[in-house]
């Protein structure tokens, strides 16, 4: 038998199959980076280099991990690795390159598009002339009344070209464009006429000025070599100023809108050098930590003490203490924060009113830094015990029993046994959780903004800073609430926190290491 006759058809059908596979599998991926690939240079086109150059890693990545042999095994995790560039490392970067701009509210654009602006305005350079639109020969022509009695018609406006420079020619017989369109069908064609320009017989330019006038309008600005600009009409100078990014007039005024521009360490520095900035942000941070730790404390306190209560054996009807106890982290947190900001009410509120009829005093809970800091640990205690009970239940349960009955004939009292027994048994295996714990309520960000948004301001500070703020909220205001919007330095702060809660979740990774 020959090797042709070794061939039967189902090796062939096989062997069809195979080269079906292989052409549909290098089909799809050339498809796939032909559309990202697209995807990459239109990005780039609209001057977004940062987010085409992630586009450009996901899908060389993508490329490598799905085509080579080697990389076989880490198709699998591809999709969790590229969320993982997308959502949190490309975010990070970007936000820590922010840091190193004076990107703000008023310089959002990039030098090009500050440029594109200033070039792009205006003004009327001579008289403003009346207008009427006629329906004629398939299309619109414009017809400008001129000073002198003569008007100027248009050639016909193509509906649906390009719009272009179009000669108007002077005219006396106006009587075979028809009756001039109402104002209304004008209004419907505002867009379109706005793009036309006008030539009249001595080479001057019109443009549309109202709704029923056209008008001699030149550029504002003119483009220097060294990219200063030039007002044609006054004749003033702007200077390019990159280290504040903006255009500045002889005066010394800042011209809006700004551009972006590097300032290395400027916002880190200003952070750590500035009084107005440096004396909020270290207050913040010094109460950020205290609240996060003594948030730690009091519902770790009230959880282990009401699940040691549980554990009590003359206690009956534990499972209806046990969900009752638990129901208010069934409750969603905002709608629990809203009601406490109701009964904290310094006027209305029920505690004000039990306590101004018991006491006669009515604490201002949300005017005096002190008293709406006791009222966010209070709050942000009967939110966070739960957690606490849940974990303290099921550790009290792994404790034995021995240890408490031979300290009970040693004569042992309560509190010997919570410091000798219950909390050396219970700290270690609880302090991964608290860390975790004490992260989470440093980025409360959720509890700050419904129930004080960081009020009371703190006096003197340049920067939007209440006494109850976190440092997760005093950096959205930053960011979002001051009228300057200054993402730069919000964005330099967001930097210094991630380092912060970096270095507890370090903390975290090594403690869960501990043998218990």
């Amino acid at each position: 038998m020959n090797a042709a006759e070794a061939y039967t058809p189902a090796m062939t059908d096989f062997r069809s199959n195979a080269v079906l596979k292989s052409v549909l599998k290098w089909g799809l991926w050339a498809a796939f980076n032909a559309f990202a690939l697209y995807l990459v240079v239109v990005l780039y086109a609209q001057q977004q280099t940062a987010f085409a150059l992630l586009g450009l890693v996901v899908t060389g990545i993508a490329s490598y991990v799905f085509i080579s042999k080697r990389a076989y095994a880490h198709r699998y995790i591809y999709p969790a690795v590229a969320g993982m560039l997308i959502f949190v490392i490309f975010p990070l970067l970007y936000t820590v390159g922010i840091g190193f701009t004076n990107y703000s509210g008023s310089n959002l654009l990039s030098l090009q598009q500050a440029q594109t602006y200033h070039l792009q305005q205006t003004y009327v350079s001579g008289a403003r002339l009346p207008f009427t639109v006629h329906r004629n020969d398939g299309g619109l022509r414009l017809q400008v009344a001129q000073p002198d009695g003569s008007v100027l018609v248009s050639e016909v406006l193509a509906q649906g070209a390009e719009p272009a420079q179009i000669e108007l020619s002077l005219s006396t017989a106006d009587s075979s464009l028809g009756e001039a369109l109402p104002l209304r069908e004008v209004i419907a064609l505002r867009k379109q006429l706005e793009q036309w320009v006008f030539v009249e017989p001595n080479g001057e330019l019109l443009r549309l000025y109202g709704l029923r006038e056209v008008a001699a309008v030149r550029p504002l600005y003119r483009l220097l070599e060294n990219g200063d600009l030039l007002n044609n009409r006054s004749s003033e100078r702007l200077t390019l100023d990159t280290q504040q990014g903006f255009y500045v007039d002889s005066r010394g005024n800042t011209m809006a809108p700004g551009f972006t521009v590097y300032t290395g360490w400027d916002n880190f520095s200003r952070v750590l050098t500035d009084p107005s900035i440096r004396g909020p942000f270290l207050q913040i941070f010094a109460w950020t930590v205290a609240f996060a730790a003594l948030t730690v404390v009091f519902t770790l306190a009230v959880g282990l003490v009401l699940a040691s209560l549980l554990q009590w054996e003359l206690v009956r009807g534990k499972a209806f203490y046990r969900m009752m106890l638990i129901l208010p982290y069934a409750v969603p947190a905002f709608i629990s924060i809203l009601v406490f900001k109701g009964l904290f009410n310094q006027n209305f509120g029920e505690i004000n009113l039990v306590l101004d009829s018991l006491f006669g005093v009515r604490p201002d809970w949300f005017s005096d830094p002190t008293l709406a800091r006791s009222m966010i640990l209070i709050v942000n205690t009967w939110l966070g015990y739960p957690y606490m009970l849940l974990l303290c239940m099921g550790l009290l349960q792994a404790i034995p029993r021995d240890l408490y009955e031979a300290s009970a004939i040693d004569g042992a009292s309560p509190v010997d046994n919570l410091l000798r027994i219950t909390l050396p048994l219970l700290i270690k295996p609880l302090m991964p959780l608290l860390i975790a714990s004490f992260a989470f309520n440093f980025n409360n960000f959720v509890l700050i903004t419904l129930l004080t948004s960081g009020a009371p301001d703190i006096i003197g500070a340049t920067t939007p800073a209440g006494t109850t703020d976190l440092l997760v909220s005093y950096t959205y205001r930053i960011a979002f609430q001051d009228s300057g919007q200054n993402f730069a330095l919000a964005a330099a702060i967001a930097t210094l926190i991630f380092i912060l809660v970096g270095a507890m979740a370090w903390l975290n990774l090594k403690l869960t290491k501990v043998k218990v």
